[in-house]
């Protein structure tokens, strides 16, 4: 049995390209559409522990963002636009309606969650309800950075350095870096299962290395000014939203995440869960059920 198969039991995998660059993703069960986004440095695998539970009561879309995984890896240009959360953004609105559905719900950890952050403004008709995972906004987090922030986020601004520098130091060992990078925190590797740790290795290619600092680079250029022009015309996110985040995290200790989601969006609500950063693998149950009450009632 494949392993993406082990992973996601009863789900079938898509390769979808009606906006231009190809999303790969996974897709089960039935009732309304839930989109699923990884964060960084991950592939869909993250929602394995959560997917097959939603399948339940939803349509549940697990998809590799831009750069990463399976899906496709543009080349870049000296604004850093192509790996925008804008152009993530319209991928997976274009995914989505390929599947049959121009109205749905998402929910993203990480870089997934600031996706839907740009989902939502963007193609508001098209975001029903939006969960966020272990974020404050892109725009609040890089104003507010002090000394405490960047220790603890140090891959935000190693990641944004001019290519190749990231690109090489990271592809000297890379599965040095990936164990580093996410065996850091509260939680350690244990919350990784074997199968999804191995896909997670498999797809941190030179490719998805070299895109996914791209992703940062844009989050750090691009984005701000998409976030700035946003905040300048009031535009905000017109759906409910759902914010999770670790109590054992950095978003915990040195952000105000309710507060912070409340500058941008109208309904806010949310809590801290009883882990790190990697929700999603570390309380699936307390995540499925929040998503189950949120997305359902």
């Amino acid at each position: 049995m494949a392993l993406e198969e082990r992973l996601f039991p009863g789900f079938r995998p898509v390769d979808l390209a009606a906006g231009g660059v190809p999303v790969h993703a996974v897709v089960g069960g039935t009732g309304p559409a839930l989109l699923l986004l990884h964060g960084y440095p991950q592939t869909h695998a993250i929602w394995h522990k959560v997917a097959p539970r939603l399948a339940k009561r939803f349509t549940v879309v697990a998809a590799d963002l831009r750069g990463y995984g399976e899906s496709g890896k543009p080349a870049t240009d000296d604004r850093h636009a192509p790996y925008s959360k804008r152009a993530m953004a319209g991928d997976l609105v274009a995914a989505m309606r390929a599947l049959g559905f121009d109205a749905f719900f998402v929910a993203g950890h990480d870089r997934g969650g600031r996706v839907g952050h740009r989902l939502a403004v963007d193609h508001p008709k098209a975001v029903a309800k939006l969960a966020v995972l272990d974020i404050s906004p892109t725009l609040a987090m890089y104003e507010r950075t002090d000394m405490d922030f960047a220790r603890a986020y140090w891959h935000w601004f190693f990641l944004i350095q001019p290519a190749p520098v990231p690109e090489t130091m990271i592809g000297a060992d890379p599965r040095y870096y990936l164990a580093r990078k996410m065996g850091d925190g509260s939680g350690g590797m244990a919350r990784f299962a074997p199968e999804a740790w191995e896909e997670y290795e498999r797809r941190f290619t030179p490719e998805v290395i070299h895109a996914s600092c791209e992703d940062y680079r844009a989050a750090a250029t691009i984005d701000l000014e998409h976030d700035r022009a946003d905040r300048d015309a009031g535009r905000r996110i017109a759906c409910p939203l759902l914010a999770l985040w670790g109590a054992h995290g950095v978003i915990e200790r040195l952000f105000t995440p309710l507060a912070d989601w409340r500058a941008v969006a109208g309904d806010v609500r949310g809590r801290a869960l009883a882990a790190g950063h990697y929700l999603p693998e570390e309380v699936p149950d307390l995540v499925a059920a929040e998503f189950e009450s949120f997305f359902g009632d």
